[in-house]
């Protein structure tokens, strides 16, 4: 007789189940509870259109991050997905859809385009952060329409005493990090500065010399002002400034010495599982290879030196955001202005792309009572650009080869009211977009939240929204190899979105469980292997998808207090995927994962345990196995399957003194990492290689510690 073992998702899932019924004897009231997924307490829908999860300040410092894209990762229903194994473009994924479908905001207003978001989601300054806000799903945001799989929402805090923080992290692979903060209040203001220096070394874990994660130096720096009376508007804003340089592939940081070196083999193709017989290069697994590897087999000899395995991205970003409210009747008046340019300057395997872009965001905005009804109306106006020059790997020129100038006016409504006594919020919006290039556009969204009782409530919404898509290379590097890109793309993006979340919240427990559907039509693709009819030239295809993408899934979380010291959170999530057409979802998903955490804190000592359970990943069928199979460099075929697997990550504090802590934390404590199973390189049958075969973590164990000072 065997013994049963549940696995890892079918025990969070009894785990999460069974709480409610081992407290079901208890007097709950209300209360919100600290940990990192708890759920809220009785929300209202006039202030929150869709259910929202916020992290606080403490919380994102329990989790030791340095970085937005760390700050997010590794909650349900809520991921950061690497798209590029050496140059570590990383998105933010919302119900597991792509990232680009995800609208970074900065106190409410959008000002980061796909350009942006590629590098700069890991350059957001985190100084002088109140909370981040996730909403998960299409039209979320009255103001970002594109955001069909939901939004971010970065909030800035108003410092209400002077303030004086600074936090030095150390850590293995060459990490260090120091942030400064300071805030300087005064009667009717205050002002804020922040800078943070962060540098990392590449990893190469399997040897073969190419990195898989990305090696940066990092200068942020940011100014913030608030003033409370300016002619009756309450005014707050930051400006924010950005300079990144990162290499992936060769190791070190020797940019010019990298981009020079274009011939010759510095790299070990043997090395790692399912390495090459080879050093020199690998098998071409159809038996095409004109050369002859040293076992005799048909292979292909690398000759292309660092340059042809290395992608130099070095960033230059200025934005400002600024936002005026004031009291207009009954109501209130808000005006908002952002602006941003974005710089990139790139080296990607010989290629070359320098990108300049910029963007405005104008936003007048009214909210009166109407009777009984709370009614926002509101007029923006959207500006964004791309100018870019480039080369490709044997030097022609393809200047401009993405560039794109969208202007999008919009005008807004929206109406809530509450009714029998408040039990039952209803909250109804919709926008119209005239854009530039795709014409009239309406979005349209319907919530409501029903209380039924103090501590339970359901919500429930509908929605749909649209994405002007842009032909930036970054969803495909082969465009920079191409002579020109041939729009054939006639219809935005555009995604229906419907959700049900029953959230509860008692004085130890709290747990919300959620359904998400979300159909996306018209997903762009870029196809960069298509060739001219007429010249045989190589080109870029623009094309929009024939079939629509169904993504659905749902997810559970629950979190008790153990102890007044001590709380548990246990989540899981599951979600099923629907599409047809290679490329639309490029990159693999899981379909099951579960959370465990524990947040400790008594006296001078808070901890946090926390673990992430990633089932298996069909990547057959993401990465398109029927009409690209891929292969390891010794000609083997590249696993179907990925295999499941835990990350540990665990931090703990010890306050000195008022003015004084150290902490010291292990991410991925037991060390997995995707590079011990199979390579993110992969090469098709006739030895052609690429870079993005990613489905596990890109580093191993990481150590850091530091220590903190306060004023």
């Amino acid at each position: 007789m065997h013994a049963y073992r549940p696995t890892p998702l079918l025990a969070a899932m009894l785990l999460a189940f069974a709480a409610p019924l081992m407290a079901a004897e208890k007097q709950l009231g209300e209360v919100t509870v600290s940990g990192g997924n708890s759920a809220a307490a009785k929300a209202k829908l006039r202030d929150e259109i869709v259910a929202t999860e916020s992290i606080g300040a403490r919380e994102i410092e329990k989790t030791g991050a340095t970085m937005l894209t760390e700050v997010l990762d590794k909650r349900p229903g809520i991921a950061v997905q690497a798209e590029c194994s050496i140059c570590n473009v990383r998105n933010v994924v919302l119900n597991n859809l792509p990232g680009r479908y995800t609208t970074l905001l900065i106190d409410g207003i959008p000002i980061f385009s796909s350009v942006s978001t590629a590098y700069g989601l890991d350059s957001v300054n985190l100084g002088g952060v109140e909370r981040i806000d996730i909403s998960r799903g299409a039209g979320t945001s009255l103001i970002a329409p594109e955001a069909l799989a939901g939004s971010v929402n970065i909030v800035t805090r108003r410092p209400s005493k002077d303030e004086f923080i600074a936090n030095q992290q150390f850590g293995r692979y060459g990490q260090w990090s120091t942030d400064l903060f300071g805030a300087k209040a005064f009667e009717g203001g205050a002002l804020t500065a922040n800078f943070q220096h962060n540098t990392h070394d590449t990893v190469d874990a399997d040897g073969n010399g190419v990195s898989e994660y990305t090696g940066f130096k990092r200068n942020i720096a940011g100014l913030g002002f608030f003033v409370d009376d300016l002619g009756g508007f309450k005014v707050k804003g930051r400006l924010d400034l950005v300079d990144e340089k990162r290499m992936g592939g060769a190791m070190g940081k020797d940019y010019s010495g990298v981009k020079a070196d274009g011939s010759g083999n510095p790299f070990n193709w043997r090395a790692g599982p399912h390495g090459s017989p080879d050093a020199r290069g690998w098998v071409t697994p159809d038996g095409s290879g004109s050369d002859t590897l040293s076992n005799g087999q048909a292979g292909k000899f690398y000759n292309d030196g660092l340059a042809g395995m290395s992608e130099i991205i070095f960033t230059d970003r200025k934005q400002i955001v600024s936002s005026a409210t004031r009291r207009l009747g009954e109501g209130s008046l808000r005006l908002a202005f952002g602006y941003a340019n974005h710089k990139q300057d790139s080296f990607y395997e010989k290629a070359t792309y320098r990108a300049e872009q910029d963007q405005y965001y104008l936003e007048a905005s009214t909210q009166q009572p109407l009777g009984e009804t709370l009614v926002t109306t509101g007029l923006s106006y959207r500006y964004e650009d791309l100018r870019s020059r480039g080369t490709d790997a044997s030097g022609r020129i393809n200047d401009g080869i993405d560039n794109y100038v969208y202007r999008t006016p919009g005008a807004f409504v929206q109406a809530y009211r509450a009714l029998f006594d408040g039990d039952l919020e209803l909250n109804g919006s919709v926008r119209h977009d005239e854009h530039n290039i795709f014409g009239g556009i309406t979005s349209p969204r319907l919530s409501a939240l029903w209380h039924h009782s103090h501590e339970l409530n359901s919500r429930f919404a509908v929605g749909h929204g649209y994405r002007a898509p842009t032909s930036f290379f970054e969803q495909d590097h082969g465009i920079l190899d191409t002579t020109r890109i041939v729009r054939e793309i006639k219809k935005p993006e555009t995604a229906d979105n419907a959700s049900y979340a029953l959230s509860y919240a008692g004085d130890r427990l709290a747990w919300v469980t959620s359904l998400n559907y979300n159909r996306i039509k018209n997903m762009a693709l870029l196809d960069s292997g298509a060739t001219d009819p007429l010249t045989g030239e190589a080109i870029t295809r623009f094309t929009s998808a024939q079939k629509p993408v169904t993504v659905v899934g749902g997810d559970l979380t629950v979190t008790y207090k153990l102890t007044p010291q001590l709380e548990a959170t246990v989540a899981a999530e599951r979600f099923s995927y629907r599409f047809s057409e290679a490329g639309t979802l490029a990159f693999a998903r899981p379909e099951t994962r579960a959370y465990l955490r524990l947040d400790y804190e008594s006296g001078p000592w808070t901890g946090m345990l926390r673990g992430t359970w990633t089932g298996p990943m069909d990547l057959a069928k993401f990465y398109d196995y029927a009409n690209n199979q891929r292969y390891n460099f010794d000609g083997t075929k590249k696993m179907d399957k990925s295999p499941s697997y835990w990350v540990i990550d665990l931090r703990g504090e010890y306050r000195l003194n008022k003015q004084w802590s150290a902490y010291l934390g292990i991410d991925n404590a037991f060390d997995f990492k995707q590079s011990d199973k199979e390579s993110m390189l992969w090469i098709d049958g006739a030895g052609n290689y690429d870079v993005t075969h990613i489905w596990g973590p890109n580093r191993g164990r990481f150590v850091y510690g530091g220590v903190k000072f306060t004023l």
